[in-house]
């Protein structure tokens, strides 16, 4: 136990419901990208089991890394915020560095040694919401100012979302941005810098929107997919045809037919078209729900913490969950635009996962820790 003014943190166990609904959809996961991605594998790599496979082991190490992250203190995160900060900047930087960076369709996202590749992006986001947590709570007596309340951190996030956004992932960017205008919030730093910053974005975003080919048609594609059926408008088509020949009840596991090349990216960013067509209307809601009842045990983790740290970090990861759930259900089901973001612990993707339930393990952490008044 730890004194705290009369108060004591005493440990007790962790909110089982949270990890059970965690391992229920990494199964789910599991499962649905085998579905979707057997006979893309069988094609490429004469080898149906080549994304289960790898799927399977980066649950392994995402559990594993789950479990470290319940088992330190998570104090320790508070310690080593600069540390991780500049670990992440220099994993980013190396997604541009010949020989070490993977180019996939233009864009340099990747850091590839060997048969190892890993998304530094992915990682920078809970990077973002542990920096952010330690830096909010550290200047909370002062969150009103400008110049340490908001400026600061503000310059740090600008730098990482720059940073990203020069490797062409808009959508990281954008989610990182997100969390962090949220946390902001939520500790105190003033509407008018957070508004004030937003409409000094708006230029930006419509200078990156507007200057780049493939994300200008991405919008055009958005409010009219049929103007080009068959070029930009043809992925979120294919997506709404999924959903549409699911139905109530799916054509059943496995039977899908979007998956076998009508359907891009139908392991990735689009497994849940997959989803609904397999699983219809039934599976859709039952995933939907899933995701609402992890998220509410994530605020009633928030609701409890202990000190303002955990709290702004329990919040923060509350945001990105819910916000990369929110966003990605969304562009399958064609009401935002199209990003590169995946399905938390549901699409293929070893950097996401690992991120992911590395954020679990951290909410599960600070669920264990409990304010208790002290017998003093």
């Amino acid at each position: 136990m730890e004194s705290m003014n009369h108060i004591v943190i005493k440990k007790v166990h962790f909110d089982y419901a949270l990890l059970i609904v965690t391992a229920l959809l990494v199964m789910i996961g599991v499962v649905m990208v085998y579905s979707s991605s057997a006979v893309l594998a069988q094609e490429y790599y004469h080898d149906s089991y080549h994304f289960l496979k790898k799927e399977v082991t980066f649950c392994i190490i995402g559990f594993g890394a789950m479990m470290v992250m319940i088992k330190i203190p998570y104090k320790w995160l508070r310690k080593a915020a600069y540390p991780l900060l500049g670990i992440t900047m220099l994993l980013l930087l190396l997604a541009f560095v010949p020989g070490i960076k993977s180019v996939v369709s233009g864009a340099s996202r990747w850091i590839r040694i060997g048969s190892f590749s890993f998304q530094p992006s992915e990682l920078a986001k809970l990077i973002t919401i542990i920096f952010l947590a330690y830096a909010l709570e550290k200047k909370s007596s002062k969150i009103k100012t400008f110049g340490m309340g908001f400026l600061p951190q503000a310059l740090v996030v600008a730098m990482i979302v720059m940073t990203i956004l020069a490797q062409r992932d808009f959508g990281a960017a954008f989610v990182i941005m997100l969390i962090a205008a949220v946390m902001m919030y939520i500790s105190g730093v003033r509407s008018l810098y957070l508004a004030g910053a937003a409409v000094s974005l708006i230029p930006v975003v419509y200078f990156l929107v507007a200057s780049v080919g493939y994300r200008r048609q991405r919008i055009l594609s958005f409010l009219n997919p049929w103007n080009d059926r068959y070029g930009s408008g043809f992925q979120i088509i294919q997506s709404l045809v999924s959903f549409n020949e699911g139905g109530v009840m799916g054509s059943g596991l496995g039977e899908g037919v979007q998956k076998l090349f009508y359907l891009p990216e139908a392991h990735t960013d689009f497994i849940f078209a997959v989803l609904g067509e397999e699983l219809g209307l039934i599976g859709v809601m039952t995933v939907i729900l899933m995701f609402a009842f992890l998220i509410w045990r994530a605020v009633m983790i928030t609701s409890r913490t202990p000190d303002l740290f955990s709290k702004y970090l329990a919040f923060g990861i509350t945001t990105f969950i819910a916000a990369q759930v929110l966003l990605n259900i969304c562009v399958v089901m064609g009401l935002l635009p199209t990003k590169g973001l995946v399905l938390p612990f549901i699409s293929y993707g070893g950097s996401a996962l690992v991120t992911m339930l590395m954020s679990i393990g951290i909410l599960l952490n600070i669920s264990s820790h409990k304010l208790v008044k002290s017998e003093e």
